[in-house]
This record gives C-alpha cells, structure tokens and sequence, in this order.
C-alpha cells in the first residue's frame, strides 16, 4: 500500500546540518552540531532526555531561530530555501495538541481545512491513512478515548494528510505499550513502500536504533557517532546501543578531561 502524492512537484528533500549550536541560558542543547539526512530513508536521531533531540528538530523546522551553524536543505539535489519547500515537512511533537472531544474522523476534515485540500484528494487519502492505521472501525471514537497507540496513530494521520516528503518525528513511541511500538514502526515501514519520503524519527529508546536505516547518536547536544545501526556496534565492538552510548559518554568526557 503506498501514499500517491497529491502534488507532483514534491520530490525528494535532504537535509545537511553543518556545526549548529544553541544555548539556553546557562544550558548547551546543541555543541556543533553536524548531520547529514539524506533522502529517502529512516533516520533515528537516538539519545537519552536532555541530548538536543527536540531542539535539533524545532531548529530544522523553523521553529528555533538559526543562532549558530547552518542548515542546507535541498530538493532533487538543488539548493533550495527553507520557506520554499515548508509544506513538504510534517512534524509531530512529543506532546500533541489533539482535541479530545473530536473524533479521529472529524480531526482529518479539521486538518483538510487547514491544509486547504480539495475534496477528492482528500477523501482518498483519508481513507487510505485509515486502513493503513487500522483505525478505520473507530473513525467515531473521540480522541479523548483513544489508547496511547491509537493517540499516537491518529497525530501521524493528520502529519501525513498532506502527503509530505520529509515526516519529523519527536519520541513517537515514548509511554505507550510494547505492543503499539511494535504496530507504530510496522507502520512506518509500510508508509516508506513506494514512497519517496524521509523520516527523522528522534527516540531515548535505544533498542529502536537498530529499526533506523541510519543513526545519529547524539548526547549531551553533540553527535557522538552516525551510520548504518550494525555497522556501528560492530566498528566500536558493542553488543547493543545502551552499551554503545555508555562507550561513546564515556570516552567523550575521557577526551574533555
């Protein structure tokens, strides 16, 4: 099952971030930061509370000011300005502000409004998000009524109404059951078949590293280590990402002493 675009000019978006830095006060969310996104694939942006995760993500959405480093975007491989490809980004924050009292049906008209879409686009693409989610037999329910996994299935519906080319996702799976884990990345997978789309997906849930097709390690606001998941435990000689981050926080400090 594959998500046809309602808008042929999209294409492929990539991301290259190039020594980024942010403070807070007295806080460094991010230490010169440099990361390449490239298109088409999953990219899990893996780090522990407090590691620039959420900050990296506002700051490539527009949503924190550029204070430091630089951030190039570009589509089929040309250099293009952020306002120019904006509506080609989703973005579904950790928190969603999701009305309670709607239901999962009326959420998709409320955002088709919002998006501006036409009614066959979106009748078709409502009803395919719908049976990609299995939550076509709740459509009625109200959100308010929904459990964390279906919450959470419903937040990425509306994020991909508009069939994006770059989806960013901030700990998607963060306080929901093992289960609706499992269901949210088997979702995930089917949204990539046939689809030219890239998803950053910021998670503290190191066992869902190794589900990325790349892996940004971040701690502490800097990028620890960056690659293909078992390319990496096998490089620094770990059994899993708990045991690579712990190596990686360590050696850091080692290196700052």
């Amino acid at each position: 099952m594959t998500l046809g675009r309602t808008d042929a000019s999209r294409g492929s978006i990539s991301i290259d971030v190039k020594n980024l830095s942010r403070m807070f006060g007295n806080v460094t969310a991010l230490d010169h930061c440099s990361v390449y996104f490239a298109p088409g694939i999953i990219h899990g942006i893996i780090g522990p509370e407090g590691a620039g995760k959420t900050t990296l993500l506002r700051t490539l959405l527009g949503l924190l000011d550029l204070k430091s480093g630089e951030i190039i975007y570009k589509k089929d491989e040309q250099i293009v300005k952020f306002k120019k490809i904006r509506d080609d980004i989703a973005y579904m924050p950790e928190t969603q502000s999701l009305y309670g009292d709607l239901s999962i049906e009326e959420h998709l008209h409320f955002f088709k409004d919002m998006y501006g879409m036409n009614r066959r686009d979106f009748e078709a693409k409502s009803s395919e998000l719908l049976r990609l989610t299995r939550l076509d037999a709740f459509k009625d329910r109200a959100a308010g009524k929904l459990s964390g996994g279906m919450y959470k299935k419903l937040g990425l519906m509306c994020a991909l109404l508009r069939s994006p080319s770059v989806i960013l996702l901030d700990e998607p799976t963060n306080g929901v059951d093992p289960i609706s884990r499992r269901e949210f990345w088997a979702l995930l997978y089917n949204l990539m078949k046939g689809n030219d789309i890239t998803i950053l997906m910021a998670t503290a849930y190191m066992d869902e590293a190794e589900r990325c097709s790349q892996v940004h390690l971040l701690d502490n606001g800097r990028v620890l280590a960056e690659g293909e998941p078992r390319q990496l435990m096998g490089r620094f000689e770990v059994q899993d990402f708990n045991e690579l981050l712990l190596k990686l926080s360590q050696s850091h400090e080692e290196e700052k002493d």
